[in-house]
């Protein structure tokens, strides 16, 4: 079986396993120059390596292929493994050699799941290492602005399930998914279909309905100051809706925002003698006046604070693990779900 299941499968293994070893190879070559780059000048390191057009194409490929690989893994190994069989009727040739079906669908799901798990990891985890450097300034400063990825803190969700463990548990559910997919539904197009949009459906929802939750967020109260302050959001001075306010959490993920009292109450509409306090629309923020600095003073006597629900830097990696514990929960249950379907083919 094992030789069989390596004969049917050793196109997709050997692409993916080529692609996945060049793009190793690229990082171990690209790495220790991004190191020493780092060392010699941390302060101005990500703007350097901004600056590099191959390492911003390098970590642009890295993360691109941390969040698709999984579908893709999905797709065309996963939901083709079964249902291929079945469209091709060749699977009730396997199970009359004295091959049973548990054995069948355990080694091809075995060795699936391990391809897809090596796969994604040397990926994931290359990014992770060459990334390192990066990651130390943009958890330190907070990044940068302008729409540059590579500002982007490692536990947002814009690239938190394409580097580290994350991707390892996203391509096993995957595979598994497709698995299922193809043995209930016996066709391998719409096997893959379905497996691509569940995993564009388990993207969009794990980071508020599942990862959040995996470790308990922090809560600060930050002081509405001049230095603080740098807009809100409104129809106009007079319609406020929230307070714009800068947050020390560099490399965080913040989950909300909100204006509350010294009680803790949350505030649902401001007073009109706050619009005194606020920049200019399009201006940046400026020395206080004895105005703005009363309406400030006023704010603080009346217990006004910015309360943020946040996810430190530091959760990352405690995240990460939790989060593919998850994962591989949910593989096992696929998987379980897929011999429990194989059994009641006919």
């Amino acid at each position: 079986m094992i030789w069989l299941t390596w004969r049917q499968s050793r196109i997709q293994v050997a692409v993916a396993g080529s692609a996945a070893l060049a793009f190793a190879a690229a990082l171990l070559l690209t790495g220790p120059h991004l190191a020493d780059a780092y060392a010699q000048d941390a302060h101005s390191f990500l703007a350097w390596v901004s600056a590099q057009r191959s390492d911003r194409t390098l970590y642009d490929i890295g993360t691109l292929a941390g969040f698709v690989l999984p579908a893709l893994i999905g797709a065309f190994w996963g939901a083709p493994m079964v249902a291929r069989e079945i469209e091709a009727g060749t699977h009730r040739l396997v199970w009359t050699q004295s091959v049973t079906r548990d054995r069948w669908l355990g080694t091809k799901v075995g060795l699936g799941l391990l391809g897809a798990m090596v796969a994604a990891g040397v990926v994931a985890l290359g990014l992770s290492w060459w990334a390192h450097p990066i990651d130390q300034v943009v958890n330190l400063t907070g990044g940068s602005d302008g729409g540059n990825i590579l500002g982007v803190p490692r536990i947002l969700p814009d690239v938190f399930a394409a580097r580290g463990l994350a991707p390892i548990g996203y391509a096993a559910f995957a595979f598994a998914f497709g698995v299922l997919a193809g043995a209930v539904l016996r066709r391998t197009v719409p096997a893959m279909a379905v497996t691509v949009a569940a995993y564009v459906l388990l993207q969009v929802f794990m980071p508020g309905l599942v990862r959040t939750h995996l470790v308990a967020a922090q809560r600060t109260t930050t002081p509405i100051t001049a230095e603080t302050l740098h807009g809100f959001r409104g129809r106009g001075p007079d319609r406020i809706d929230d307070l714009l306010i800068d947050v020390d959490t560099p490399g965080a993920w913040v989950r909300s925002t909100r204006t509350v009292l010294a009680s803790g109450k949350k505030v649902g509409t401001y007073p009109f003698w706050v619009s005194t306090c606020l920049p200019p629309p399009g201006t940046e923020p400026a020395e206080p006046g004895a105005r703005e600095q009363s309406c400030f003073d006023r704010l603080a006597s009346a217990g006004y604070g910015e309360q943020v629900i946040y996810h430190p830097a530091s959760q990352y990696w405690a995240l990460q693990w939790r989060e593919t514990g998850v994962l591989l929960a949910g593989t096992g249950l696929l998987v379980a779900a897929s011999f429990w379907r194989v059994r009641r083919l006919t």
